[in-house]
């Protein structure tokens, strides 16, 4: 199932719907490098509101998109994390360490303003 990426000014917002197989993770990590360089994005949410779980594959695929987004240029926040979700990653000791997360959209965009603000108009 692809992940839908709307593009809004330099900020990519990619929105999983639905839990993604492994395959689909790949693809939507393989989409989202490209759509970066090419649309020469500076900022990219992702937004897991939906999920009720991220496993550990899904979780290293997310630490591995934002890595590949910083090489490529563009800022990543992670968004919507419910509170089971943050529970379990926990308890299982996943992390997203040095990927920003919010709350939600709203704040997520926030943050990547702020980042920009904060190096010259670049993220």
């Amino acid at each position: 199932m692809p992940v839908p990426i709307l593009k809004q000014g330099d900020v990519l917002i990619a929105s999983i719907q639905a839990a993604l197989s492994d395959r689909d993770l790949v693809e939507f990590r393989d989409d989202v490098a490209t759509r970066v360089g090419s649309l020469r994005a500076r900022g990219l949410i992702i937004d897991v509101t939906a999920l009720d779980v991220l496993d550990s594959f899904a979780t290293r695929t997310l630490r591995g998109i934002a890595y590949t987004a910083k090489l490529r240029g563009a800022n990543t926040v992670v968004v919507g994390i419910q509170p089971d979700v943050a529970f379990a990653m926990v308890e299982l000791g996943l992390s997203l360490e040095g990927i920003a997360t919010a709350l939600d959209l709203e704040e997520g965009l926030a943050l990547l303003s702020q980042r920009s603000g904060q190096r010259g108009g670049r993220s």
